[in-house]
């Protein structure tokens, strides 16, 4: 398929020249998802409210998610925790450890989802953050090996503040996570996903898109069965119409980064359009901990020998990248941060 194909098939990008700040920060931040709603499915594939209680067993994985009166959360609600968890994981890798509560623009959230900002937007944004604080999930899935026993929303709370001149609109948006989510993205369990993600428009195409990512990722190839995919998927269709939906998804092809394949043996391959292509993943690396980091900016201030402290860091992890692994990583950062300030750039 032709690129021009190929961007006629993904919605259209709703924000193309987008405010100053919201580009420089976005077309830099790499989007985040995390990888245990990647592997299991837990949001609804429906656009209808939905009110089933789906039950998930996978091996010794166990998954109970319940609707609220609003319905089970969609994976277009999921815009929001990926909105969230970006902002936390870009806080983290600048040695930060940030708050489960955060404070953030509606309007920012939308663009940047590649969501509408009229009226109907804002109101559908209200029915999301609805959906995921009323969900009641009970699982055994372990977020920074913490296992949570009671069941929770995927967020805690949220808090509007709503515009007096404009109706519908809301110009802060206050949420707090569950601690679950919250724990996940602090063990840096995500995964990068490509920002056409959000010009998906069919629910199938974004969770086959999540589990390329997951179980493909950086290889040339992964292939599973259509009724293994059907389940990880979450789909309710019979094998006969999921059939169908696989292979008219492969007969347009679109998804971000991967192809997607079926044969007579109903063997499903997924394969990265770009043989060898590689995503450069910060939480893959050996991790250093907020307060090393912060040791070593103290560090080059004191020698004020002028180097700059994020070029250090740079050198350091580009090291790490090429197969570097010290037995304490945290000590090796702190030695390679004093022998660099020990002379001037």
């Amino acid at each position: 398929m032709s690129q021009k194909q190929e961007e006629l098939a993904l919605l259209p990008e709703r924000h193309p020249t987008k405010d100053f700040f919201i580009a420089d920060i976005f077309d830099n931040l790499p989007f985040k998802d995390d990888m245990a709603s990647m592997e299991h499915p837990m949001f609804s594939l429906s656009k209808n409210r939905d009110l089933r209680q789906l039950e998930y067993v996978k091996g010794d994985i166990r998954i109970t998610v319940a609707p609220s009166t609003y319905g089970l959360p969609t994976i277009f609600d999921k815009d929001v925790l990926l909105y969230c968890g970006s902002l936390l994981m870009d806080q983290i890798n600048k040695g930060q450890i940030p708050p489960r509560t955060l404070r953030i623009s509606s309007h920012d959230l939308l663009v940047a989802t590649n969501r509408p900002t009229n009226g109907q937007g804002y109101q559908l944004l209200k029915k999301a953050l609805d959906r995921l604080k009323g969900v009641s999930i009970k699982t055994n899935i372990k977020t920074n090996k913490r296992e949570v026993t009671q069941a929770f929303g995927l967020i805690e709370s949220y808090h509007i503040v709503e515009s007096n001149r404009v109706k519908n609109r809301m110009i802060r948006l206050e949420i707090t996570l569950s601690e679950w989510f919250y724990q996940s993205i602090l063990g840096k369990e995500v995964l990068t996903i490509n920002k056409d993600y959000f010009r998906l428009g069919k629910a199938l195409e974004r969770r086959l898109y999540e589990i390329a990512r997951k179980h493909c990722g950086r290889s040339a190839s992964w292939q599973i069965h259509l009724k293994g995919l059907k389940e990880k998927v979450g789909s309710t269709s019979s094998l006969v119409k999921f059939r169908y939906f696989i292979r008219e998804i492969t007969r347009t092809n679109y998804l971000p980064d991967y192809t997607i394949a079926i044969d007579a043996e109903d063997r499903v391959t997924f394969r990265n359009r770009e043989t060898g292509a590689l995503y450069v993943e910060v939480e893959d690396l050996p991790a250093i901990r907020p307060d090393t980091i912060k040791r070593g900016a103290q560090l080059v201030a004191e020698a004020g020998t002028g180097w700059d402290y994020e070029a250090i860091r740079e050198q350091f992890t580009l090291q790490v990248m090429k197969g570097f692994r010290p037995d304490n990583i945290d000590g090796a950062f702190i030695g390679f941060v004093r022998k660099k300030v020990a002379a001037t750039p």
